[in-house]
């Protein structure tokens, strides 16, 4: 079993990566995710209750007992759980650190037989066994077994062509409110939500493949949209190429930490794969 600490766009890369390859995978989230690409997070099920990404449904679950039944049914557990406490329940093989908050809020290399952190903030061989690269660029996905992830530069990497410009900030403190759907095709300057009464405009022509749910709290600089200019609305609903490379190297830290041992199923896990 794995599991898969937060459930944003690159977490939920890494979980769709680790079910098709056999594993039962169960997610933690905090109560209020602030996801912008909520038509490929698992988190969105913190809010609906259930949501599907690339024909695999998360639902969300209360506690270990609803853990046992999904993944019975086939589906990913996500739980409110932002201690990843349900590890202790559970006693994963596979711990994946994936919230991706640039630094470690408390994961551990004794937590599971293979412990994998994602970006920067982790030590391979003190906070976790290895560390996955999540800087675009030619390392992206390699696996780190000593030493750290490049530092965060703040610069988002570009896509077609574009970097900062693509994403959408706040100009402030205040409630945010979405003015087009994900998916969505947005010209230079279109107004696509507010904060307060400030309007949050596209900062070039594209497709919208991202946009924070409305109704939640944001401060200055937040980041609250992504706009694609390669314009492909269909890319708005896959998985992207940047999880994909992730969660790619993920898996291969798995497969050589954990050396093709099968471990003994728990069976309060009814019909969940190790």
């Amino acid at each position: 079993m794995a599991l898969v600490k937060g459930a944003g766009d690159l977490a939920t890369g890494v979980a769709l990566r680790l079910f098709r390859s056999g594993f039962a995978v169960v997610m933690t989230e905090i109560a209020s995710p602030t996801v912008v690409r909520r038509t490929v997070a698992l988190a969105e099920a913190v809010y609906e209750g259930r949501t599907t990404v690339e024909g695999i449904e998360g639902v969300r679950a209360a506690g270990v007992g609803e853990v046992g039944r999904l993944l019975g049914q086939g589906a990913i557990p996500v739980l409110v759980d932002a201690q990843a406490a349900i590890r202790n329940e559970i006693g994963p093989v596979l711990v994946v650190d994936a919230i991706i908050a640039k630094r470690n809020l408390g994961t551990h290399i004794t937590d599971a037989p293979a412990v994998v952190a994602l970006g920067p903030g982790f030590i391979a061989g003190r906070d976790a066994h290895v560390v996955v690269e999540t800087k675009r660029g030619h390392t992206l996905g390699r696996v780190i077994t000593e030493g750290e992830a490049l530092s965060d530069t703040g610069v988002p990497g570009e896509v077609g062509g574009y970097g900062e410009e693509r994403v959408l900030r706040s100009s402030g403190a205040g409630v945010f409110r979405g003015a087009h759907e994900i998916g969505d095709h947005v010209s230079l300057g279109e107004i696509v939500g507010h904060v307060g009464d400030s309007p949050v405009r596209a900062r070039l022509d594209g497709v919208l493949r991202g946009l924070l749910r409305s109704g939640l709290e944001v401060t200055p600089g937040f980041k609250v949209g992504d706009v694609d200019p390669r314009a492909t609305r269909e890319h708005c609903f896959l998985v992207s190429d940047k999880a994909l490379a992730i969660a790619g190297g993920v898996l291969e830290a798995a497969c050589a930490l954990l050396g093709g041992v099968r471990f003994p199923v728990d069976h309060r896990f009814e019909g969940g794969l190790q």
